[in-house]
């Protein structure tokens, strides 16, 4: 009893802030008004948007598994260094899987006009340094491309992409010697961790994630049937061969990858006010000088 009534009087002398600062979600969506506003402070107004999609992924994984496996690895990285996570994005680009049950592909114009307002709302609630990690290989264009029009006017907040986190090398080795680019072994891996309880690896064979190279251009040469082309399925690679262990080494390095993006981006003093520099100077094109 002494005991509980010592901690109870600790909380009540305890500024509501620093309890409040220890307790604090790193999702926005579980976070009340008040507890948001102490979320920004404490995240010196870096905010994290998680970018998935929704597509086939061969035949044993979730059609949701890159906006599963960005977002577990963005909340564990806030958790590390503290940022706000936003919920669940998938509002991107996917018309190589149109053909695949399940695909959500939104229009071009929709697309990056969510994205913008979808940003722009994050900046009002005071996320002025806001970081797009991506999760999905198809918004690997459009992410760089959506960054730099945000030069098209002047805005209060700078956007900042982290695209797709290679894995360095060491960990467990892979056992695959194909092109796992799709739903193969380290993406199954990952999804190992971040959601077991959705992995079938008893039906990854059950379709082909051979690459099937049925045109014949250049390598600089492009056109947008190159994946279908080569990956009808919608799957590359051999899932079945993944492993926890690979998984749990995968996740590290992304998290590891999100933690030192957040770090950066808290660190940087420079980029809004580049930003406001630049746009001043566009009022005069002819004053600027060499």
């Amino acid at each position: 009893m002494r005991n509980a009534l010592i901690v109870l009087i600790a909380l009540l002398l305890c500024p509501a802030s620093a309890w409040t600062q220890v307790k604090l979600s790193v999702h926005w969506e579980e976070l009340t008004a008040d507890d948001f506003r102490h979320a920004i402070q404490q995240s010196q107004g870096t905010c994290l948007l998680p970018f998935g999609i929704l597509e086939k992924h061969g035949p044993h994984l979730p059609l949701g598994t890159d906006l599963l496996n960005v977002r577990y690895a963005a909340l564990h990285a806030a958790e590390q260094e503290f940022a706000v996570v936003f919920p669940e994005y998938y509002f991107g680009q996917i018309f190589e899987a149109q053909h695949e049950p399940g695909t959500i592909a939104y229009s071009t114009h929709l697309q990056l006009e969510m994205l913008q307002e979808t940003t722009d709302e994050m900046a009002r609630n005071g996320c002025k340094k806001v970081i797009i990690v991506n999760g999905h290989g198809g918004n690997e264009n459009l992410l760089p491309f959506f960054a730099q029009t945000q030069l098209e006017k002047p805005r209060d907040y700078v956007v900042y992409v982290l695209g797709l986190v290679e894995s360095p090398p060491g960990g467990p080795p892979k056992k695959s010697t194909v092109i796992n680019w799709h739903a193969g072994e380290a993406e199954t891996a990952k999804m190992m961790i971040s959601r077991p309880d959705l992995v079938h690896l008893d039906r990854a064979a059950s379709e082909s994630g051979a690459d099937q190279a049925r045109l014949k251009l250049p390598d600089a040469l492009y056109t947008a049937i190159w994946w279908y082309a080569r990956f009808p399925n919608h799957y590359s690679g051999e899932g079945g061969l993944a492993t926890r262990e690979l998984g749990e080494y995968e996740m590290k390095s992304w998290q590891d990858a999100i933690v030192k993006a957040i770090q950066a981006v808290k660190a940087d003093q420079e980029g809004l006010k580049l930003q406001n520099e630049y746009f001043e100077k566009i009022k005069h094109p002819l004053d600027t000088r060499p």
